[in-house]
């Protein structure tokens, strides 16, 4: 549209005419949009706000009286605010080309000055610090001139032929070439353990493909040898198992010999011995019956032959008494005492009689004395016990 204009992002617009600015500045600024401007009426210039940059190269003399070469570089810009667009476009709308070179100059006095004061030593080892206080003393200044200053970078420092700055370097750069040296050291060390240790570790990889083929040739050379004697080993099992069959055949038979022998000759043999001695007790049995059927027989007779002679037992006992005195008190009773009395004696002789020879038996004599009926009366003795004289009541 005719009259309307509007500043790049990186720009202010400055608007000259009319009405004055703030603060009574010569000219209105509108930043970030556009203004009808009247032509003829109004007049726009455009101030750059973007950043620019400076390059300062100086010699300067140190505390220690020694002369440095430093370059340094300084990053810059307009301020953003209105107040530092009218002072910058008061002293540079025109040039704004001047703003580097008038930021040059000024940072290089500060520079200087500053650099006076500190040491060599200090200048190259704090070079932060000394940008930092360039910067704080030349902060106000450059306000001044609506500028800000957004870096200041030390770019060298140069003795030139005095050769300070490598002295100064020279023990450490022994120290750094020591350690270089150390660690150039080290790593031939490493590198000759590293390849000691690969050598070891071939020489083992060696000797353990020596061994496993070793060991597959010895293994091959058994398979072989065990193949070889495959034949003759089955050869031999087969018979062995032969061998171990008609050893249990001829054990079978043997075992069956024997049981036969078992059944054929010792059964039947003790069989008859078995029937011997049933025959023997038998036989014995049959003696000892007839035997004590005989003894019987001569107990019985001899019995018979004691009964038969009784009476004349008893009358032998009483013609012991024809001698003898005896006075019967109560007449026939008395008498008949002395009968019983006698008859009782007769019996108890024959009983002792029956007693020696049964106890005679066994060697034969007695029995036979008794058999032909031959025995010895004990007269002697019935005759004494009727000595005595008898009381009859």
């Amino acid at each position: 549209m005719f009259g309307y204009r509007v500043p790049a992002p990186d720009e202010a617009m400055l608007i000259s005419g009319g009405r004055r600015g703030l603060g009574g500045a010569p000219f209105r600024v509108v930043t970030g949009h556009g203004k009808f401007v009247l032509p003829i009426f109004r007049k726009v210039r455009f101030l750059t706000l973007s950043m620019c940059e400076s390059e300062v190269t100086e010699t300067c003399v140190t505390r220690q009286g020694i002369s440095l070469h430093v370059r340094a570089v300084i990053a810059f810009k307009v301020g953003n605010d209105h107040e530092s667009i009218i002072n910058a476009g008061q002293r540079f709308l025109s040039d704004q080309e001047q703003m580097s070179v008038l930021t040059g100059r000024i940072f290089a006095g500060h520079l200087r000055a500053i650099i006076g004061s500190m040491t060599v030593e200090e200048i190259v080892t704090e070079r932060q610090k000394l940008a930092a206080e360039v910067l704080d003393t030349s902060k106000t200044e450059m306000a001044k001139i609506g500028l800000i200053v957004d870096s200041l970078q030390i770019q060298s420092i140069d003795d030139g032929d005095t050769g300070y700055i490598d002295a100064m370097s020279a023990p450490h750069k022994a120290a750094i070439q020591r350690q270089a040296q150390i660690a150039q050291a080290q790593a031939t060390q490493a590198a000759v353990e590293a390849e000691q240790a690969a050598a070891r570790k071939q020489a083992e990889y060696a000797r353990q493909t020596a061994v496993v083929k070793a060991e597959y040739s010895a293994e091959v050379d058994r398979a072989q040898a065990q193949a070889a004697q495959a034949g003759p080993l089955a050869q031999a099992h087969a018979q062995q198992e032969v061998l171990a069959a008609q050893t249990e055949l001829a054990q079978r038979q043997a075992k069956l010999r024997q049981q036969q022998l078992v059944a054929e000759v010792v059964k039947p043999a003790e069989a008859e011995a078995e029937r011997v001695r049933i025959l023997a007790a038998a036989e014995a049995q049959r003696m000892k019956i007839q035997a004590e059927a005989a003894a019987s027989y001569d107990r019985v007779a001899l019995d018979r032959m004691l009964i038969d002679q009784l009476p004349q037992i008893v009358k032998e006992a009483a013609g012991g008494l024809a001698g003898a005195n005896v006075n019967v008190l109560n007449g026939a009773d008395g008498l008949g005492e002395i009968a019983a009395g006698l008859v009782s004696q007769g019996l108890t002789i024959l009983d002792s009689v029956r007693q020696n020879l049964g106890g005679q038996d066994s060697d034969g004599r007695t029995g036979e004395s008794a058999a032909n009926g031959q025995f010895q009366l004990p007269t002697s003795k019935a005759r004494k016990a009727n000595d005595g004289p008898v009381d009859v009541d």
